[in-house]
């Protein structure tokens, strides 16, 4: 059976959902998503020589920056009172690939899912924004989420049966 969509009222116009009624719960998202790009732009950020400077340390100011600004950028989205945001990154040098994790939290009536999204896709920009010079063939992907947990609907992992 299919969920009815929640942005949608009943004549079919866009809101902003309202939370007022939910608990308010500790709420975590998880996302991850890879740029890769050619060997000798992920030895440059390996060995922190980049022309501009410290490749993950600015992604990672920039995600966590953009998941603060989710309700800015989505226009449906509410602004949230975020109490941790976490953003990891991993090198893979056979797939010539830099990966980015981001763990989203909040106390609050509505999920963090966007929040975690959004700096996953900001810190995949901020990579090719610093590295563009020499590569500017990169391909950002695999943008997902991964785990969400709080709420009514509960503990939700990727993979799970819908």
């Amino acid at each position: 059976m299919t969920q009815p969509l929640t942005h949608f009222d009943a004549e079919g116009q866009a809101h902003m959902v309202d939370v007022a009624a939910k608990s308010e719960t500790h709420r975590v998202a998880r996302a991850c998503g890879s740029i890769r790009m050619l060997p000798a732009t992920l030895a440059l950020v390996a060995s922190g020589t980049a022309k501009k400077g410290d490749v993950l340390g600015i992604a990672r100011i920039a995600a966590i920056q953009a998941s603060k600004r989710t309700a800015d950028l989505v226009p449906l989205c509410h602004p949230l009172p975020l109490t941790r945001v976490a953003v990891e990154f991993a090198l893979d040098e056979a797939a010539c690939a830099v990966h980015i994790t981001v763990q989203a939290e909040t106390l609050g009536r509505t999920g963090v899912e966007m929040e975690a999204l959004t700096a996953v896709q900001v810190g995949l920009l901020t990579i090719y924004d610093m590295l563009k010079a020499v590569d500017r063939g990169m391909v950002m992907g695999d943008i997902r989420l991964l785990e969400k947990r709080g709420g009514k609907s509960g503990h939700w992992v990727a993979g799970d049966p819908a």
